[in-house]
């Protein structure tokens, strides 16, 4: 569920709310007492019209209640709410829009939300509760720009309950045209506006920032944030006098990782110069070279200088290292990640372009898309090993079982690959599995879907990893792909991701950078720009470590042992071009469209990024 419709649910502000939370009144108005979804079901395949819708979402509330929501959701996903009589079809909007919440299927909700533009009578409780997820929904599916013009609708007609903070965290997603399209037709969303502009022009400067909200709340007395601020702002009032002005960068300029720590580097001071440029309070950056010193040396050399903040080491080994210790001499954001399960050392930050966060995210994804018998392939080597571990392990706590993990030679038959997958004989699948894993490189993952659906298996839902994307739309090589969903950076996928590259974070820093040049380091550049951004939050994440930063490598929150968790976008490739994936409404379609260009770029070697490290314009905080 959605952390801000957890807020809701959690402070009691409304008793509607609260039910739908908890779990909506039965539909039927009686207990489910022993009756039986699956008979219901049944019965409703020998009914028709709106017998059986009824019958259908008689068993979809029983499955609801009975915490089955996934099961639930594909119930009333099926049914013909059409057919439905107004006050069933209403009860069907509200347990459809609560079920698509919990899932965060978007599109789900915002389906149901259409009877807010019907003729069908709704109490004013029940009108709010769709009109809250409405917005709600909106911003899952992409569209930051009218969740907000929704909930900022909802804020003006006075429901009894605060938006702030979810106002505030839809309006952070607006950039460029999207945000200037957002025209300021009244105070209230004209307040709005004015507190986020003056929040990004001032984020470099917390005492000038908070001295810039007073002079707002003399215009806007009466304004709902002037009376509390979002969640996000308040966590800084707490910071004034402690910002970062002073950043020690250790990267190596020699060895195996001197390439990857160049292109960060570039990132870095790509972004440091677009917000001298743009007039923001930056802090002064003393870069060290880590090839030609021990840490305990180079932390030594940095205070003395004044640093307040360490940016790096890179070196996965000097990381778990700094992880051993107690605590680090600086606050320290490292651009990897430690070899031990949690970080235990204090004030050690950890960030990186982490596979395994994406394994994660794939699992989440497809535990909320009602799978539960997955399927993986992954490369016979260290990197599949880790990665695959991390997609069985999430997949796990989700509740889901992998019936078949298969290690593959990247250079390999894919053939032989999927046949051990699936159990086949004679060509059929021998095995029932409803989601597929996929850790591949490009070469490699494009023979995978054709080889399905040679062994009958067309239909297998694939998740994958940003590994199988080579950055660049490339139609002709990746048409196989299609229907294959994946995450990825938004800078990577800008259309998919934000709707465009006006409206990505750091748009000043992604124009500087983005040449087209060589998309794995453009990653890392992007890598160094959002390491840049939180080496100089890291008080704010030190005090509030709930709060997330857009970022140009995804959404960033940090772990409770100070991990930096990155939150992708998704996408799905429509033929051969990357697509947001809930514009899709089935992925066997999805080679139905002509989009794009076709360029050829090249793959590391043998089924492994290379290299193997951390992979390691204004932003609201």
């Amino acid at each position: 569920m959605d952390k801000s419709l957890r807020r809701l649910c959690g402070v009691g502000l409304v008793a509607l709310l609260l039910s739908a939370c908890a779990g909506q009144s039965p539909i039927t108005g009686k207990p489910a007492g022993g009756v039986d979804p699956a008979e219901l079901l049944n019965q409703a395949q020998r009914q028709s019209g709106a017998d059986a819708a009824r019958t259908r979402l008689r068993a979809a509330d029983i499955l609801a209640r009975q915490g089955e929501t996934a099961q639930a959701l594909q119930v009333t996903r099926s049914l013909d709410a059409a057919q439905l009589p107004a006050p069933a079809r209403r009860d069907w909007a509200l347990l459809q829009s609560r079920l698509g919440i919990t899932q965060e299927d978007g599109r789900s909700v915002l389906r149901a939300t259409e009877v807010l533009d019907s003729d069908i009578p709704l109490s004013r409780d029940q009108a709010l509760t769709l009109r809250y997820r409405r917005g709600q929904a909106q911003g899952m599916v992409g569209e930051p720009r009218a969740a907000v013009e929704t909930l900022i609708a909802l804020q003006r007609d006075e429901a009894p309950f605060s938006l702030n903070d979810d106002i505030w965290r839809q309006l952070t997603r607006l950039r460029g045209a999207a945000l200037q399209d957002l025209t300021p037709r009244d105070s209230l969303t004209r307040g709005w506006v004015d507190l986020l502009t003056l929040q990004r022009r001032n984020s470099g400067d917390i005492a000038r920032l908070f001295a810039r909200i007073d002079q707002w709340r003399s215009r806007y007395p009466n304004h709902p944030a002037a009376r509390r601020l979002p969640g996000d702002l308040q966590a800084l009032r707490d910071l004034q006098g402690r910002d970062v002005r002073h950043v020690a960068v250790f990267l190596p300029e020699s060895g195996p990782l001197a390439g990857v720590a160049k292109a960060i580097r570039q990132g870095i001071e790509t972004r440091h110069m677009k917000a001298l440029d743009q007039g923001e309070q930056t802090p002064q950056l003393h870069f060290y070279d880590t090839s030609r010193g021990d840490l305990q040396t180079l932390y030594a050399q940095a205070a003395l200088a004044g640093a307040q903040v360490v940016l790096g080491p890179l070196d996965k080994d000097k990381v778990s290292q700094l992880e051993q210790g107690g605590a680090v001499p600086l606050p320290t954001l490292a651009l990897n990640y430690g070899v031990a399960d949690a970080n235990q050392a204090d004030d050690l930050f950890e960030y990186g372009l982490s596979a395994e966060d994406e394994a994660r995210q794939a699992a989440h994804r497809a535990s909320l898309d009602g799978h539960r018998v997955a399927g993986m392939l992954v490369p016979d080597n260290d990197w599949g090993g880790r990665v695959g571990s991390a997609f069985r392990d999430a997949w796990q706590q989700e509740g889901g079982r992998v019936a078949a993990e298969v290690r593959y030679d990247p250079q390999g038959s894919v053939s032989q690959a999927v046949q051990k997958l699936l159990a086949t004989r004679n060509q059929h699948p021998q095995r029932h599995l409803d989601a597929l894993f996929l850790l591949a490189l490009p070469p490699y993952a494009r023979q995978v879907p054709p080889m399905l659906e040679f062994y009958y298996s067309a239909d297998l839902p694939i998740y994958a990893t940003s590994h199988l994307y080579e950055g660049r739309p490339q139609p002709r090589q990746d048409h196989d792909l299609n229907g294959v969903q994946f995450v990825e950076i938004p800078w990577q996928i800008p259309e998919a991701a934000v709707g465009g590259a006006d409206a990505l974070p750091y748009h000043a820093s992604y124009q500087a950078l983005h040449d087209g040049s060589d998309p794995a380091l453009f990653k890392l550049e992007a890598m160094g720009v959002d390491a840049f951004e939180l080496a100089r939050r890291l008080p704010l994440l030190q005090a509030a470590p709930g709060v997330e930063v857009f970022g140009a490598t995804g959404m960033l929150s940090a772990a409770p042992d100070g991990r930096i968790h990155r939150e992708l976008p998704w996408a799905m490739f429509v033929d051969g071009v990357p697509q947001p994936p809930l514009a899709v409404l089935d992925p066997k379609d999805a080679g139905n469209l002509s989009l794009g260009t076709d360029d050829a770029t090249t793959s590391p070697p043998d089924g492994e990024p290379s290299p193997d490290t951390a992979p390691a314009d204004h932003a609201a905080p």
